[in-house]
């Protein structure tokens, strides 16, 4: 079917207080898997294609979308486009064009007037195009090769205060909040703050999105959704995942070079993980 829109998918998670996955996909395989676990459960899900992963594609942010937007037209469940972590302002305005619905345009390393003044930019300029906005607040981390980070050290933290004015004078759709988790993270150990992410629920109009959810165990999880979580990213997870999987048929196959017999066993691998993590969310 046609590629849905992030928005409506985020909504309909927020109205039924659950949540919809979102998962950071590199590769076709990536794209295949979080489709195929999707339909496994039948659930929607977002795919999303970080500035990161443009960059490793030689700049070039067509061949991956367009791959995504063909999987998605033949799926069975609704499938949404979504431009991760954009920090360029030449790559956000390639989003509509390249049929992306969202974008999540990411300015939260800047102090907070220049974070504001560059996100109400690119919400205005995302608005006028069609594109709905998230951004975030805080300070999530370990993007960009950085070790995880210490999500309980000082200011690491969304105010909640601070967030009501943000999302107010951004005129953003959604907050990524930072309750703790940290991208990147390889061990399923981060633990949330559910007494803040309940007053960032309250306070906030806009659905809350968490970033970093791979280093986050299936209860944390769960209970996050509750707490007003409504959009879970996940990219470390499948690349565990994929990699795992690859390493244990290269030891026990040395001698092989097809690489459809291990992108395979990867590909089947991320699949389970994108069906199980779809279950935690559902509760």
């Amino acid at each position: 079917m046609p590629l849905a829109a992030t928005g409506t998918l985020v909504g309909a998670a927020a109205a039924r207080r659950g949540a919809v996955a979102a998962f950071n996909v590199i590769t076709l395989e990536h794209v295949e898997a979080v489709v195929a676990g999707a339909e496994a459960v039948e659930a929607p899900v977002i795919l999303q294609i970080s500035e990161n992963a443009v960059r490793y594609r030689y700049g070039r942010l067509l061949p991956l979308a367009r791959a995504a937007a063909a999987v998605a037209d033949s799926a069975g469940v609704d499938v949404a486009l979504h431009l991760d972590h954009v920090q360029s302002d030449e790559l956000l305005r390639q989003a509509a064009d390249a049929g992306f619905s969202s974008v999540m345009y990411d300015a939260a390393k800047l102090p907070y007037d220049e974070n504001l003044a560059a996100t109400r930019a690119a919400a205005d300029w995302g608005h006028a195009n069609g594109l709905w906005v998230e951004a975030e607040l805080g300070e999530v981390g370990g993007k960009d090769g950085a070790a995880p980070l210490d999500a309980h050290a000082p200011g690491a933290r969304t105010d909640p205060g601070e967030a009501r004015g943000f999302v107010t004078d951004a005129g953003v759709d959604a907050l990524a909040v930072a309750v703790g988790s940290s991208h990147a993270m390889t061990t399923r150990t981060a633990t949330l703050d559910h007494d803040l992410l309940k007053r960032l629920a309250e306070g906030l109009d806009v659905p809350l999105v968490l970033h970093g959810s791979s280093g986050v165990p299936d209860a944390e999880l769960a209970e996050a959704v509750r707490g007003g979580i409504a959009k879970v990213n996940v990219g470390t997870a499948l690349n565990i995942a994929m990699t795992g999987a690859i390493r244990e048929f290269l030891a026990a196959h040395p001698d092989a070079v097809d690489s459809r017999k291990y992108l395979t066993v990867g590909r089947e691998a991320m699949i389970r993980t994108v069906s199980d993590l779809i279950m935690v969310l559902r509760g």
